[in-house]
């Protein structure tokens, strides 16, 4: 089943009731006033964040969305009944764009929160409204107004903690399975035709991360070559960014290697440059000492962290997995103090 990180839907808020037109048939009351009632509301299409929710393949199988119509108005002053409403529940990290205009909405990034998507229309007055001490017998009455209607675009954004980054073959999805091979939660959601992961760190100090694998991403990738276009706008909220650079290929391509990442990186979004940089250089088993202080050496200045690991042989692993458990538990107190001091 493949990851669906985009869709297209549409949306169809309830018309309101029309307002009636009806007279008090009253025994002893001549000429009976009006006593039409009011059409109700049409029911409100809303967006909900879920946290439970993972994937948009919901989407696939229905692209259309309508809330319920008020009913009419009726006489004896009984104003009708308002139309249900109609909620759909997303994944948090949904970006909701007006279709036409590619207009961001909102951005649904909380567990809970709520957008209304479309508006119902306002029923229609009834007769009793339009009385006048000059026209005690009015025979108007206006009907419901249409409820708002629109496609919109709903795109995905992974919500991770670390992004692990790097081109093919430097030994992303090793670390990843590495990383996370401790807890049984490691989940694969696939995405178009490649297959990256989301693992579950735990640490003993500090509440665990979820660790995305990011593939794709190659020269030129910013402008769409390959997936990566697509898969850069899902490292756009991860705090850290793990790269990963194979040091099996020497300083030189290393260093080439990397700088091909941050320059996709910078294309696509020069901010993401700002973000907790990781540099790990992997598959030190296959180089000896001299190569290993070169690499170390020749990336030092490179981020704001680097280790030399081997994710297959579980080399550096532990130190690693602590630099990232520190770097989260500080961005954490971090925002914590933010929100006590707002």
């Amino acid at each position: 089943m493949g990851f669906v990180d985009e869709a297209k839907f549409f949306v169809k808020a309830g018309d309101g009731g029309n307002g009636c037109v009806s007279f008090r048939r009253e025994k002893y009351v001549p000429k009976g006033g009006p006593n039409g009632g009011d059409g109700g509301k049409g029911g409100d299409v809303y967006l909900v964040a879920d946290r439970q929710l993972r994937s948009l393949i919901d989407f696939r199988y229905r692209s259309h969305f309508k809330a319920e119509r008020g009913t009419n108005g009726q006489g004896s002053d009984k104003h009708g009944k308002g139309g249900s409403d109609s909620t759909i529940k997303v994944p948090l990290g949904s970006v909701i764009k007006d279709a036409e205009t590619d207009e961001v909405l909102v951005d649904l990034i909380q567990d809970g929160q709520v957008f209304l998507a479309a508006q119902g229309g306002k029923g229609g007055y009834g007769n009793s409204r339009f009385a006048t001490s000059t026209n005690r017998a009015p025979r108007k009455a206006t009907p419901g107004k249409e409820g708002e209607e629109r496609w919109l675009k709903i795109e995905l954004k992974l919500l991770a903690d670390v992004g692990l980054i790097g081109l093919p073959n430097a030994g992303k999805s090793t670390l990843l399975s590495k990383l996370s091979a401790a807890n049984p939660k490691i989940a694969a959601y696939p995405f178009t035709t490649l297959d990256p992961q989301l693992g579950v760190l735990n640490f003993p100090y500090t509440d665990p991360c979820i660790i995305a694998d990011i593939p794709g991403l190659i020269e030129g990738a910013h402008e769409g070559v390959g997936l990566g276009h697509q898969f850069l706008r899902h490292i756009e909220r991860t705090s850290i960014l793990l790269h990963v650079v194979d040091g099996s290929v020497g300083l030189e391509q290393a260093l080439s290697d990397y700088q091909t990442l941050m320059t996709e990186l910078a294309a696509y979004n020069e901010e993401l440059l700002s973000r907790t940089h990781i540099l790990v250089i992997n598959k030190i088993d296959l180089l000896d000492e001299e190569d290993i202080q070169a690499l170390t050496e020749g990336f030092a200045d490179k981020a704001h962290h680097c280790l030399a690991i081997s994710a297959d042989m579980e080399i550096g692993l532990e130190a690693l997995k602590e630099l990232i458990g520190d770097i989260l538990e500080k961005q954490r107190e971090g925002e914590a103090d933010d929100l006590s001091s707002e």
